[in-house]
């Protein structure tokens, strides 16, 4: 994202199994599902506005780190999350 001061929080809503960021009044997030200890990631969403800064990454990140924090397996549903665990590898032991 750009250098613009202060990198918005990721916040977690275990209710609605979404990991989520604001930017520039825009919504972005990644959706997911447990089902018997795994992490369905089902879609990662970043409106065009704010495209292309990372943000995508970042959630998928704080998703995975959640995984790992709880024990859980990945099934990364979403092209782009499957994406990211192939371009960084040391994910790639969560995947159920």
């Amino acid at each position: 994202m750009p250098d613009s001061g202060a990198v918005p929080a990721i916040r977690h809503d275990r209710r609605r199994g979404l990991f989520e960021v604001e930017v520039e009044g825009y919504a972005a997030q990644l959706a997911y599902r447990l089902e018997d200890g795994v992490m369905a990631i089902t879609s990662t969403r970043v409106p065009s506005p704010v495209g292309g800064r990372g943000i995508a990454g970042r959630l998928v990140d704080a998703a995975l780190q959640h995984a790992r924090a709880e024990g859980l397996r990945v099934d990364p549903r979403c092209s782009y999350a499957q994406a990211y665990i192939d371009r960084h590898p040391e994910h790639a032991g969560l995947l159920a």
